[in-house]
């Protein structure tokens, strides 16, 4: 635990204009980033009497080491600062909201000649239009098989679209109306394009304008006695109407607004949003989070319009934004929001009226949500840290292993030999740890061999970082020591000659997340006594003698330790146990996935990849030209001269490539007893 008086700033040292402060723990990663309209004022408040500040706060400044700033002219260039160095650092100490679960939303490729409209999740993409979020992805799909009687546009994939372009025939969606089929030319990308547009006009709320027009050409047609058409217009109208009653109408004056309330205790906070275009609600979503900072009901508004808003652009940013109350720098916000938007945005606490009503819905909804999230975590929480225990008391560890990591080795015969890296923080997977390796320090199968390679890669790695800032210095006693000729695994390869997949020389420390910087406090490997063996032995020539080691054995599920003859047998209904397997299965999973990408890009290979100044157009213009890679071994060098740009001498090279790789017996699918002909080509 850090004194903050041992680097608390000079008096005077601090400007007092507006700006961006960032606190560094000891590792020099940045746990905390915050603004200031006055920055000398701000950052002096961390460093009072320590018994009167908010338990979190008191936290974050004695797991501090060092804190940083940076001026800025303006208060809403200090907001706009504050969000990107929460977003690139990611602090342990700042508020982020979690959205409790993944929701659809309808998205128009409008970045495509011809516009697909499709269910999408995840991060947004550059010139795709996007209308929701919906709760459920069905629901989404009953708007839209409405919708396509008025407006067919395209919503097949990019194969399925390819393929009717090749054969000249449309899916079936363009013989009964719900597609123009623009694959097959009955549109022009021009007015298929005009179409998405109407589709996406009307989803923005525009629906008005599409109704009269219709009703009014079913009119026209009635008096004209083309009664088939005006049926089908008096069908496409009921079609839009019934699109439109999904979404009730809530604010009689089409009103474009996001509606946000905040549910809270002392620990957490659950945050909903009504997405509210032409009056409608078009959307729902729920956030949670922990209160890891001392923040009040409008700091979470103002996490909560910089997370929600700091990725978006144009309409994305609606005209109206209704909150419970207003951020500290309300005016600062209010002009950021407009700068994203392009025109003014109003930023207030709804008052009287059909939005205060509707805001009392939503905060119902923020409370039930809040509700919910707590009786799952409780339960949650309790079997993690009971687990955590367990695995404590089991081994003898000091303290409950808040960071697991596991490690696994894959081949499949002794070839494309990999190994993974996975990480549990509190319990849970955290993905974006997860590391792979290459094996490479020797050929063959040998997975005490493999595992000692990994372990000290992976640890090099971590006392790398050390060095660099100062935390580790060599001595007599903590210097690697020299490896046996009689204990047979070679020694890990020197880090420059590191796989792709491994994290490449680290770089000055700036407070971003390092792949190898973060020690655990328990390594867990998949083996029985020869593995983990192999992993102490790995740390101990590194020095290292702080960390934990154990292995999971599949066969009887037993925990085995280092120098100890028997196994730590845990109770099958042990929650420890449970969570020791759920590691060890995640890295089998993460290893043997990509031990298979491994072994399938391998098989994917054509012998013309060995030939020299072979490109991969001219491969392609090879095996177009014979058909398949079997036709063309058997071709002649006077007919591979034949192919457009293949030189005398290439196709030399090419004929004496193929007869070195020719097969000594056709492939055979053992599960069906078939010949496999080689005559698609798709190797190469």
């Amino acid at each position: 635990m850090a004194d903050p008086s041992s680097y608390r700033p000079k008096p005077g040292q601090i400007p007092d204009s507006p700006g961006v402060y960032k606190f560094r723990d000891e590792h020099r990663r940045v746990i905390y980033v915050g603004k200031a309209k006055n920055l000398r004022q701000r950052v002096a408040n961390y460093f009072q009497d320590l018994a009167n500040l908010h338990p979190r706060t008191r936290t974050m400044v004695t797991t501090a080491a060092s804190v940083e700033w940076t001026v800025v002219s303006t208060e809403v260039e200090a907001l706009q600062l504050e969000y990107s160095w929460i977003k690139e650092f990611d602090p342990r100490f700042n508020v982020k909201y979690r959205d409790d679960k993944s929701y659809p939303y309808l998205a128009v490729t409008l970045n495509e000649e011809f516009p697909r409209v499709q269910v999408m999740r995840g991060a947004k993409k550059k010139g795709v239009r996007y209308f929701g979020p919906y709760g459920h992805a069905w629901a989404i799909r009953e708007t839209v098989d409405l919708m396509l009687r008025v407006f067919p546009v395209r919503t097949c994939s990019a194969g399925v679209f390819k393929n009717a372009a090749r054969t000249g025939r449309p899916c079936l969606l363009g013989y009964i109306g719900k597609c123009s089929a623009p694959c097959v030319g009955r549109v022009t990308p021009e007015e298929h394009r005009e179409l998405a547009e109407d589709f996406c006009d009307f989803m923005a709320g525009r629906t008005g304008t599409y109704i009269r027009r219709l009703e009014k050409d079913m009119m026209q047609a009635a008096e004209e006695m083309e009664y088939e058409r005006a049926a089908r217009l008096r069908d496409d109208a009921e079609a839009l109407k019934r699109a439109m009653e999904k979404s009730a109408v809530v604010l009689a004056d089409a009103t474009d607004a996001d509606l946000i309330a905040v549910a809270e205790d002392e620990l957490e906070a659950a945050l909903q949003i009504f997405h509210v275009r032409g009056g409608r609600v078009r959307g729902q979503r729920g956030w949670v989070t922990d209160k890891v900072e001392a923040v009040d009901t409008p700091g979470l508004v103002e996490h909560a319009l910089q997370q929600l808003y700091g990725e978006e652009r144009g309409e994305a940013v609606p005209k109206e934004v209704l909150v419970p109350a207003l951020p500290e720098d309300a005016e600062a916000v209010s002009q950021w929001l407009a700068e994203r938007r392009g025109s003014q945005v109003s930023l207030r606490i709804p008052q009287r009226g059909d939005k205060k009503d509707l805001m009392v819905t939503v905060q119902r909804n923020a409370q039930q949500a809040l509700g919910l999230h707590k009786t799952k975590r409780a339960s949650d929480l309790t079997t993690r840290s009971r687990a955590l225990e367990e695995i404590a008391g089991a081994l003898g560890l000091d303290t409950a292993p808040l960071r697991i990591e596991c490690y696994d080795i894959s081949h499949l015969q002794g070839d494309d030999v990999v190994a993974s890296m996975v990480v549990f923080e509190d319990g849970l997977a955290r993905k974006s740890e997860y590391r792979r390796f290459q094996i490479k320090g020797f050929e063959g199968q040998d997975d005490v061999r493999s595992m000692h390679e990994v372990i000290g890669r992976r640890f090099k790695r971590y006392l790398q970082d050390k060095e660099r800032t100062g935390e580790w210095e060599e001595t007599p006693e903590t210097a690697p020591a020299p490896v046996p000729a009689a204990t047979g695994p070679v020694p890990a390869p020197a880090l420059s000659a590191a796989s792709p997949d491994d994290e490449p020389e680290p770089r000055e420390d700036d407070g971003r997340p390092k792949r190898f910087a973060y020690p655990p406090q328990l390594v867990v490997v998949d083996g029985g006594q020869p593995q983990v063996a192999a992993a102490k032995r790995a740390l101990d020539e590194l020095g290292i003698d702080d960390i934990a080691v154990c292995g999971l054995a599949k066969r009887l599920e037993e925990v085995w330790l280092p120098d100890d003859d028997d196994p730590v047998v845990l109770p099958r209904s042990s929650e420890g146990l449970y969570l020791l397997q759920r590691v060890r299965d995640e890295a089998h999973r993460f290893a043997i996935t990509y031990q298979r990408a491994k072994r399938a890009k391998r098989i994917r290979s054509s012998p013309l990849d060995d030939v020299t100044g072979l490109g991969e157009t001219r491969k392609q213009a090879l095996v177009k030209h014979f058909g398949s890679v079997k036709k063309l071994r058997q071709a002649t060098i006077d007919e591979i001269c034949e192919v457009p740009g293949i030189g005398r001498r290439t196709a030399e090279s090419v004929a004496a490539a193929l007869a070195s790789t020719a097969p000594a017996a056709p492939a055979v699918n053992t599960a069906t007893g078939e010949i496999i002909e080689e005559d698609d080509g798709g190797s190469s």
